[in-house]
Formats: structure tokens, C-alpha cells, sequence
């Protein structure tokens, strides 16, 4: 399998997924760490993938969506771009509502 075939495979098979630096519990750099920090607030639950344990996986995701850094974040097989666009989504309210438009769960913070 290529690299752009597994990419694709994840970006494909689940419903959020973060390609980033270290892991959920572990990010390796503050970008990575801020998305799964608004992921984790609004109870959206995702894959994370760590780029650091591949050159070829760091590279090939760069390609796979013509975006230059990391991390990125997938939802519904769409690309929704990279922390600073997540960020000001957050911050503008419309993070929550593009997942709930597209049929992911968030969980009710009112609740929790």
C-alpha cells in the first residue's frame, strides 16, 4: 500500500481525523496540541495519527491535501484545514455547528 492509499484509507474510514505531531495524549508541538484541546472542549472524538513516526507519512500528507503544515484535520473525508483554521472557527461558534451539519457527534457541554 502507498502512502497516499493509507492516507486516503483514514481520511476515508473515519469520521474525524487529525493527522499530527505526537498523539492525543502526547502532542508534540503547540498546533497539534491546541486542535486536540477545541476537539476534546466540544466532545468531538477523532483519530489522531502521529507524522512524526514517518518521513514518508510527514511528506505525503503535505501532498495529499496540497497544505503545507501540520496538523490537519479531516472530517467526513473533507479537509477543514489546520489549527488556525480551527481556532477561528471555535472562537466564532461555527465549529460545533459544521460538526453537527455533518452528522458528527458533539457532546452537549451544557451537560458535562
Amino acid at each position: 500500500m502507498s502512502i497516499r492509499e493509507f492516507i486516503d484509507r483514514e481520511v476515508k474510514g473515519n469520521e474525524v481525523v487529525v493527522f499530527m505531531k505526537g498523539t492525543p495524549q502526547f502532542p508534540m508541538c503547540g498546533f497539534s496540541g491546541q486542535v486536540v484541546q477545541i476537539l476534546d472542549h466540544i466532545g468531538v472524538p477523532f483519530k489522531g495519527i502521529n507524522v512524526l513516526e514517518s518521513d514518508e507519512l510527514r511528506q505525503g500528507i503535505k501532498e495529499y491535501a496540497s497544505w503545507p503544515t501540520i496538523p490537519q484535520i479531516y472530517v467526513k473525508g473533507e479537509f477543514l484545514g489546520g489549527c488556525d483554521i480551527v481556532r477561528e472557527m471555535f472562537q466564532a461558534g461555527e465549529l460545533i455547528p459544521l460538526f453537527e451539519e455533518k452528522g458528527v457527534a458533539v457532546r452537549d457541554r451544557a451537560i458535562g
